[in-house]
């Protein structure tokens, strides 16, 4: 039976403690796990980025996920806090409660949560673990330069609008799950459920947005309910084309409203929304071809109390009844 320390040392603590040869600034190097505390420092001339989130089971993901799956999907809507504010990961703590210790549930997860963290330099520094209820709660760290992190409160009157990606796939994968919809074919059906189950995060694309985008923010719990946030914080309104929301071909075949409930309002799409000057237009298309990223103008900022003003691709009004995902809502 693995122990509480006996469980760190061989499926975190292993891949936790070895220095970068990216961290070339020997002070500014994360240290962590065999303390009370982690030591973490920004480079000079940064501050640092800070989020947490957590994912419970049977609010956030089912319980036969693919614990590889998890892993990734544990630190990816972290990091995808990160790429909203244009930040670079430095490093994470994990707190884990897990109903029992299965040795290889542990080494597919932490495989999938390394995966991750190795591509993007993040460091493991510490964290918990204990008994009961499968949940995990991930605080990341980053770096960005001082006056340089993308808010949710700096859009203007004017703004271009723009979403990253792909919008409404991971939903559409809840919903094919539930048994809401079904799907033409078995490659649609994979399609949307790694869309679910193995978020990308935009960091790349989110510190190319510095000093280019005006506001932004990553649309984890929907469209609708996420755009919002920028709205309010910046005191202005948005209109929307709701047909130039990107989304996938398969997610097309589905009826109207189903559509567009996934791609405006589904939720765990980790894209990036953002606002920017009319005058960014060409260095968004560079940007976006050099990170190998799609942005798509979905949109106009304008002046006015925070709403969102849905049109159709020829401009005429339309009167959609949107609920983004609410952590406290019962389904």
């Amino acid at each position: 039976m693995l122990s509480e320390f006996s469980l760190i040392d061989r499926y975190f603590a292993r891949r936790a403690s070895a220095p970068s040869p990216h961290h070339r600034d020997e002070a500014a190097r994360p240290r962590g796990i065999g303390d009370d505390c982690a030591l973490i420092a920004p480079p000079a001339g940064h501050q640092l980025a800070i989020s947490t989130d957590m994912l419970v089971e049977g609010r956030h993901f089912f319980p036969d996920v693919d614990p590889r799956a998890l892993g990734h999907k544990a630190l990816a809507v972290n990091l995808s806090d990160l790429a909203a504010m244009g930040a670079q990961p430095h490093a994470f703590t994990l707190a884990l409660a897990l109903p029992r210790a299965e040795e290889a549930w542990l080494e597919a997860f932490s495989d999938g949560m390394f995966a991750l963290a190795e591509h993007f330099d993040c460091a493991l520094i510490g964290g918990d673990t204990t008994s009961g209820p499968l949940n995990m709660c991930i605080t990341v760290f980053g770096n960005v330069p001082h006056h340089a992190a993308l808010r949710r409160d700096a859009a203007q009157p004017g703004d271009d609008l723009y979403v990253s990606g792909l919008l409404g796939d991971a939903h559409a994968g809840l919903g094919h799950a539930l048994s809401e919809w079904t799907t033409p074919d078995d490659a649609t059906a994979m399609q949307w459920k790694r869309a679910l189950e193995w978020p990308e995060p935009r960091v790349e694309l989110g510190i190319a947005l510095r000093g280019v985008a005006h506001a932004a923010l990553d649309i984890s719990d929907g469209l609708t309910g996420d755009l919002m946030h920028i709205l309010k914080r910046s005191n202005l309104r948005a209109v929307v084309d709701a047909d130039a929301v990107p989304c996938s071909d398969a997610l097309r075949n589905l009826p109207d409203a189903a559509r567009r409930q996934c791609a405006l309002a589904g939720g765990d799409d980790y894209e990036l929304c953002f606002t920017a000057p009319v005058s960014a237009r060409e260095a968004l298309a560079a940007i976006a071809k050099r990170v190998g990223v799609g942005v798509t103008r979905i949109g106009t900022i304008e002046s006015g109390a925070p709403a969102i003003e849905w049109r159709d691709t020829h401009g005429a009004p339309l009167s959609l009844t949107l609920q983004s995902f609410d952590h406290f809502h019962a389904d």
